[in-house]
């Protein structure tokens, strides 16, 4: 239940180092719709695709979860000709929780779009390791 917490969320944005970010939670209908807009410095990212970009990203990404358990996610870069689209989906197993995150990403720009997806891949892992480190001193009490 921790997902929902925006403190938690927080916490996230603040293990990828944001500059900036606003966290909101609330109800969507029978489920629950979480969206956290953030904004990252582009230092260590390639030139090719800082020229693209800029100095800083945002990315709003936006949760619809129709239970505990399974969730659509969509991120986008506004302004940018980028998105992810994907699921989440929660499996508990022997006292085991199991996140899975299949996620589509897409960059319309020719010639460099596939570099650039391949690069937000990584960003992605490595997003997702840090929302787990987190998570997992959230649920210590840390």
């Amino acid at each position: 239940r921790f997902a929902e917490d925006p403190e938690f969320r927080e916490r996230v944005c603040d293990a990828q180092l944001a500059v900036r970010k606003d966290v909101s939670v609330g109800h969507d209908g029978g489920g629950m719709k979480v969206v956290v807009a953030m904004v990252q410095a582009t230092q260590g990212i390639p030139g090719f695709a800082r020229k693209f970009v800029g100095d800083e990203i945002e990315m709003v990404q936006t949760e619809r979860w129709s239970d505990m358990e399974n969730a659509v996610i969509d991120v986008v870069i506004p302004g940018k000709p980028g998105h992810m689209t994907g699921t989440a989906t929660l499996r508990e197993e022997a006292g085991t929780t199991t996140e899975t995150v299949a996620m589509e990403i897409k960059v319309n720009i020719p010639l460099v779009g596939g570099r650039i997806e391949s690069l937000i891949a990584d960003l992605l892992r490595k997003a997702l390791r840090a929302e787990n480190s987190v998570g997992r001193d959230f649920l210590s009490g840390s």
